[in-house]
C-alpha cells in the first residue's frame, strides 16, 4: 500500500533524508550487536537509496560501548565498498576520534555541540563556552584535510535539567559552529518536547541572523508524538534536510528522557503523501527495519513498519 498524494502549495519539491539509524539508532542498545550485522544494516540502507548514512561514532568505548567497534566497522566497509564507504559520515567527539577518521580516509565527519551548559557538561565534560575551545582546532584540522564537517546542536528545544532553552542561545551556538567551518547545522530536539510553533520560531531566528534554512537540518525525537508535525512546520519554513532513523531506533545515552528518533519510514510515508521527492525506497526500508527488529529481538517502533508488516500478513 502507498499513501494517496495530496501536494501542498508552498512546500519544497525535494528533501534530503539524513539516515542516522546505524549510529544514533543503535548507540543506546544494551546488548552488543555484532559488527557484521551493523555492516549489513549500512549496506541495506544504502541499497534502499539513503543519500547519507551516518555509520558510527569514534567515541571512547567507555562512554558508548555499543560503538567500540567503530574502526573495525569502517575498515571493513572501506575494504568492501571503497570510496562509497569513505563518503559515509561519522561522528567524531574529539581529536582522537578525528585521527581515526583521517587514518581511514573518511571525508565527512560531524561534531556534537550542546545548546545548554548542563548537557555540555554531561555529554562533553565541558562547559557551554569551553566546548568551542575543543571544536576550533578539530575543525581546522578537518577542513585542512578537505573534510566536510556537519555540526549537531543538541537540546535546541528543551533540556531535562534546565527546562526551556532560549532561542537566542541556540542561534549563538549554531552561528559559532558555522563560523568555525561547519557546512550544515542539525538542530536537535533531543528529548522530543518541540512543537510546530517553536520550530518555526527557531528557524525564523536563524534566518533573522542571516542563516537561511538551506544551512539547517532538523533532528526530531518522537517522545510526545510531535515529530511529523514538527517536520511539517520545518517544511513550511523552508528546511529541506531531515534526520531520521530506520525503524525509529535510538535515543541519547546521556539524556534518559530522549526516546526514539523519528522513524525514516514514517517520514517517507509523510513525504510521499505530500508528493515531495526524497529518493528512498519505502519497501526496501520496511524490509530493512523488519530485519533489524529481528536482530534486536523486538518489534520495530515505526508505525509504518508495523502497519505494512500487518498488511503483508493479511
Amino acid at each position: 500500500m502507498l499513501p494517496m498524494v495530496w501536494p501542498e502549495p508552498g512546500l519544497p519539491e525535494q528533501v534530503t533524508i539524513y539516515e542516522v539509524g546505524a549510529r544514533d539508532g543503535l548507540q543506546n542498545e544494551q546488548a552488543q550487536i555484532p559488527t557484521p550485522t551493523k555492516a549489513e544494516f549500512v549496506r541495506r540502507l544504502l541499497a534502499a537509496g539513503a543519500p547519507a548514512v551516518e555509520a558510527t561514532s569514534f567515541v571512547h568505548p567507555k562512554w558508548v560501548p555499543q560503538l567500540a567497534d567503530a574502526a573495525e566497522l569502517m575498515t571493513g566497509l572501506v575494504d568492501e565498498l571503497g570510496d562509497r564507504a569513505r563518503e559515509l559520515p561519522v561522528l567524531v567527539p574529539n581529536d582522537r576520534g578525528l585521527d581515526r577518521a583521517l587514518d581511514l580516509g573518511l571525508r565527512h565527519v560531524a561534531v556534537f555541540a550542546s545548546a545548554t551548559e548542563s548537557f555540555a557538561q554531561r555529554n562533553l565534560n565541558r562547559g557551554l563556552e569551553s566546548q568551542f575551545e575543543m571544536f576550533a582546532p578539530m575543525l581546522d584540522r578537518a577542513l585542512e584535510a578537505g573534510m566536510d564537517v556537519r555540526g549537531y546542536v543538541s537540546m535546541c528545544f528543551g533540556d531535562p535539567w534546565e527546562g526551556a532553552v532560549d532561542v537566542a542561545q541556540v542561534v549563538e551556538v549554531g552561528q559559532r559552529l558555522l563560523d568555525l567551518g561547519a557546512t550544515q547545522l542539525s538542530l536537535g530536539d533531543t528529548i522530543g518536547v518541540g512543537t510546530a510553533g517553536h520550530v518555526r520560531a527557531l528557524v525564523g531566528a536563524f534566518d533573522d541572523a542571516g542563516i537561511g534554512p538551506e544551512r539547517l537540518a532538523l533532528h526530531f525525537h518522537d517522545t510526545y508524538g510531535q515529530a511529523l508535525t514538527n517536520v511539517h512546520a520545518g517544511l513550511q519554513a523552508g528546511v529541506t534536510t531531515y534526520d531520521a532513523s530506520a525503524g525509529g531506533l535510538g535515543g541519547c545515552p546521556y539524556a534518559k528522557s530522549a526516546t526514539g528518533n523519528l522513524a525514516t519510514e514514517d517520514l517517507v510515508w509523510f513525504l510521499d503523501g505530500l508528493g515531495i521527492r526524497h529518493g528512498l525506497d519505502l519497501s526496501a526500508l520496511v524490509e530493512t527495519s523488519g530485519w533489524m527488529a529481528e536482530q534486536l529481538g523486538r518489534p520495530s517502533p515505526s508505525a509504518v513498519v508495523r502497519a505494512l508488516a500487518h498488511d503483508a500478513t493479511e
